[in-house]
């Protein structure tokens, strides 16, 4: 297994980020899906061989705001720790730089994951909003 800051080919993303299901919401192209990979402030990837077995980047400003997205896990490589890997790395990256602020999206079953983690859930009344909208 091989962690790096290298971003995968287009190819790769594309068939780790299929195993998500979020694909049939977004309906993103392979290289709609790299050109934001491109755009990213930092990102982790890890390999097995040549497969690219999980990922995650970071989205920012590089002082104060900074957005976790893209977290993945091949479903078959889950439950190993690669997760915590890809997450300590990006956390590492932000305190590095003193980000004030780390913000993430989690899919809704993972939310226990990143708690043991230390993230919390934002409560009722904290701000926070949203425009999902697919013009």
């Amino acid at each position: 297994m091989n962690i790096t800051e290298k971003i995968p080919t287009a190819e790769q993303f594309y068939e780790l980020f299929e195993t998500t299901g979020w694909n049939t919401k977004y309906e993103l192209s392979k290289d709609e899906l790299y050109m934001a990979l491109k755009k990213s402030w930092y990102c982790v990837s890890v390999f097995d061989n040549n497969q690219l077995i999980g990922f995650g980047r970071i989205i920012c400003d590089g002082i104060v705001h900074a957005l976790l997205v893209d977290v993945i896990i091949h479903p078959d490589r889950q439950g190993e720790g690669i997760g915590k890997e890809v997450m300590d790395k990006l956390v590492a990256k932000c305190k590095k730089h003193k980000i004030r602020d780390i913000q993430l999206f989690c899919a809704k079953d993972k939310a226990g994951f990143y708690e043991k983690l230390g993230f919390e859930r934002r409560k009722d009344d904290s701000p926070g909003m949203q425009l999902e909208k697919y013009w």
